[in-house]
């Protein structure tokens, strides 16, 4: 590419050989949606440095820094392009689904609202802003946005599927059906809407029509990790001793951006009920008293760290805080923290199994769930651990007894009977296992409970 050079002030461009400044702006942009990030990035920075009032480049340079993760850069080239020119509604709407990423709820509803009111017709703006009401439990504001939006375009497949959502999370089981097909039906390729009927009909008990969803899209894309675990998880056939790779990193990969504020509105409590337990554990008072002291702890490993929500206790006790999980889109969002000292993408069991490190507490909350026969991760993680060192985990309940003591459940995680799990934590050498009733969060309205486990590997 020529190097660019400034306009002078009488507005001649001065480039050797002549430069087409709208061309050299479409052809950044190419490069951009043809996800030639380098090259794109490299051509934003040069034209903005010859075009700096340029609001489309400041935007899409925004962009892009979004799409690598460099938010602080990403989200002040956003503003800057809309301080620009204020008037460009989907700028608005982009700037609403960052804000929303980083949790910030507030000022991702004025961004769409904002949007709104220079685009009423925009569909897509009401979509987005129905899912944040719904992640921050205002379904009825989010049913009214998207009973609107079908009301404008009954064809809109994602407002439909949303709907269902809303519904589900009401208790309104045969009402989200009902749109969950509906759904389906206007997009029967649509791997979400299918993943989203099936989980509903497996909830409602109708598992029959739960595995014939998961059938006719397993029938079309015979490799797809997801239909594979669900039809397993509804049929009891094939299933797996763990979730597949896959499975977890395309689950993962598309829910980082809205985990925390998901997990935020079920009430989320692994993360706290695991630092709770290891307080009881090394007879610390209760993290009610901010002043109590934290025994440290050198070595700490965040087992399935997802976006980082153990980092904020783990930090203050760990010399070295490492976490490593499966999915570089969560590992991208622990990374944003910046608490950890060592980030890691690797299957868990795999990664234990390889270690040569000795860990003084490994925690594990909420990743056990994906995991059937807990004997090999508990034996790995034994080998980690230095003498003396502790294991925290959460793990879902099976209430009933089961032949292999844990059972796929319908919602695509594995439960564990109490038995088999102390049963394994013996075989693999733990020690002083505890195992405590918890409620790990909220499903439709219905508590889900779990074991919350603490365990101490021998002192020498």
């Amino acid at each position: 590419m020529n190097v660019l050079r400034r306009p002078p002030a009488g507005g001649a461009v001065t480039a050797t050989p002549r430069i087409d400044w709208r061309a050299a702006v479409a052809q950044a942009m190419a490069l951009h949606r043809a996800g030639r990030l380098d090259e794109a990035e490299a051509m934003y920075r040069q034209l903005l440095q010859v075009l700096p009032l340029d609001a489309n480049l400041a935007h899409f340079h925004g962009v892009l820094l979004y799409q690598r993760h460099r938010t602080e850069e990403a989200m002040a080239q956003v503003r800057r392009s809309i301080a620009l020119d204020p008037n460009v509604a989907a700028w608005h709407n982009n700037l609403g689904n960052m804000l929303l990423d980083q949790r910030q709820t507030a000022d991702a509803a004025q961004a769409y609202q904002r949007c709104l009111a220079l685009d009423p017709d925009n569909l897509e703006v009401r979509n987005n802003l129905a899912c944040l009401w719904r992640l921050t439990g205002h379904l009825a504001e989010a049913e009214a946005l998207l009973r609107e939006a079908i009301a404008r375009a009954p064809s809109y497949c994602e407002a439909h599927a949303n709907l269902a959502v809303v519904l589900a999370q009401q208790g309104r089981m045969d009402e989200a059906l009902d749109s969950g097909a509906h759904a389906l039906a206007l997009k029967p390729d649509n791997p979400r809407s299918r993943r989203m009927l099936g989980a509903l009909y497996a909830q409602r008990g109708r598992l029959a029509e739960a595995e014939q969803v998961f059938r006719a899209w397993l029938a079309e894309c015979p490799d797809d990790p997801q239909a594979q675990h669900h039809l397993a998880a509804v049929t009891g056939q094939g299933v797996p001793e763990r979730a597949s790779d896959a499975y977890v990193a395309d689950v993962f990969d598309h829910f980082a951006s809205s985990f925390d504020a998901r997990l935020a509105q079920l009430g989320y409590q692994a993360p706290a009920l695991c630092a709770q337990a290891l307080r009881r554990r090394l007879g610390e008072p209760d993290a009610a008293d901010e002043a109590a002291p934290l025994r440290p702890l050198g070595k700490v490993l965040d087992a399935g760290c997802g976006t980082g929500l153990c980092g904020d206790w783990l930090r203050p006790r760990a010399q070295q805080l490492v976490g490593v999980d499966l999915s570089a889109a969560m590992l991208a969002r622990a990374r944003e923290r910046g608490l950890y000292d060592r980030l890691e993408q690797g299957e868990l069991g795999a990664w234990l199994q390889a270690c040569t490190e000795r860990f003084d507490l490994i925690v594990s909350a909420d990743t056990l769930c994906y995991f059937g026969p807990l004997g090999p991760v508990l034996r790995a993680a034994r080998q980690a651990t230095a003498p003396g060192g502790w294991l925290v985990f959460t793990v879902e309940a099976l209430a009933e007894p089961h032949a292999q003591g844990v059972q796929l459940m319908h919602h695509g995680r594995y439960a564990h009977h109490r038995d088999a799990v102390a049963a394994w934590l013996a075989e693999a050498g733990w020690q002083a296992a505890e195992l405590a009733p918890v409620v790990l969060r909220q499903e439709a309205g219905q508590p889900v409970q779990g074991w919350l486990v603490s365990a101490q590997a021998a002192a020498g």
